[in-house]
């Protein structure tokens, strides 16, 4: 062969390679490269004022300052029925990925009662992005100045006091509440538990006298503790928060019983690996800003991401964990 037709059969091979290299990398970019072509809904399964809308407008707002997004986040809140509403709201809008939900352990426990015709499973994990804790509360003006105070007054009769919850019955305020009697040796089945569309509702109950004690997250009730609107009697956290030094938790008072409160985002069902990979790397991204940092700061979180795959395999383990709970304090 001669010279001139080694460099022509040199440089056809080559041009064959480059156009697959090409086909292939554009195959590659179609696939993963996908990303929004409008503005996204972030809907928060409750009222403003909440767990779910802090965190919906907290992350939102950080991942538009951060330059993270390439369309607007638009908060939606869709209350009603411990979260039914807005997790019914999704599932009908499968494989939407402009439509996306943050979620919290009612996610797991409302199905788990009864109370929604939709559970985890029929939701696409995005990523777990903090956790926080529960705080048992009374208005500064109670006379209740301990939780051994409060266990006493339910010991001598479980329905004297009511408590409020922002969450339904046998989802996650309940659960916290029941879970920490029953732990106390009260009959947590015979509780005056009293559910309303969110924390804001539940604490407005509270400050108002409507209600003895209240069961929140300590996000939902930052400002009302800075405030000092509030006396926390104790956290549920497995260790002392630094941000409530001075409160004990469950366990220093003798009260076997922990409760985290992991905050996350999901999407519909159907939604494509690229369209996942696209939200989990966005999420991911954020939670090393500082924007999100001094979030979690503000609000008592703790950083606890989880990607996609790993998200649904806990989801699926406190499931499990959850089912045990209601049905040790008589609520399944």
């Amino acid at each position: 062969m001669s010279t001139s037709r080694r460099l022509t059969a040199g440089a056809f091979a080559g041009a064959v390679a480059l156009v697959a290299s090409a086909c292939n990398t554009t195959a590659t970019a179609e696939g993963a490269d996908w990303q929004p072509t409008k503005a996204i809904e972030m809907i928060a399964p409750a009222n403003t004022g909440g767990g779910w809308d802090t965190l919906a407008r907290t992350s939102a707002r950080v991942l538009e300052e951060a330059d993270l997004i390439d369309r607007p986040m638009r908060v939606v809140n869709k209350p009603g029925a411990g979260g039914a509403i807005g997790w019914a709201y999704i599932a009908n809008n499968a494989a939407d990925p402009h439509k996306l939900f943050v979620t919290s352990p009612p996610i797991l426990l409302v199905p788990l009662s009864g109370e929604s015709d939709h559970d985890h499973t029929d939701f696409t994990p995005i990523a777990r992005l903090a956790t926080d804790a529960m705080v048992y509360m009374v208005a500064e003006n109670s006379p209740f100045t301990s939780f051994e105070q409060v266990i006493d007054a339910l010991l001598d009769d479980p329905t004297s006091l009511s408590v409020a919850g922002g969450s339904a019955p046998g989802s996650m305020d309940h659960v916290a509440l029941a879970g920490a009697a029953h732990a106390a040796g009260v009959d947590a089945a015979q509780l005056n538990y009293v559910a309303f569309d969110g924390g804001g509702e539940a604490t407005t109950a509270l400050l108002g006298g409507h209600v003895d004690l209240a069961v929140s997250g300590v996000a939902e009730t930052t400002g009302l503790i800075d405030g000092g609107k509030v006396r926390v009697l104790a956290v549920s956290s497995p260790e002392p928060r630094e941000t409530l030094p001075d409160v004990p938790t469950l366990q220093q008072l003798g009260i076997d019983f922990t409760f985290d409160i992991w905050r996350g985002v999901m999407g519909p069902s159907g939604l494509t690996p690229e369209q996942v990979a696209y939200y989990e790397g966005m999420y991911a991204e954020m939670v090393e800003t500082s924007q999100w940092q001094a979030s979690v700061e503000q609000f008592g979180w703790v950083d606890d991401y989880l990607g996609s795959a790993d998200f649904g395999a806990f989801l699926d383990e406190k499931r499990e964990e959850f089912a045990d709970i209601l049905s040790q304090v008589g609520l399944r």
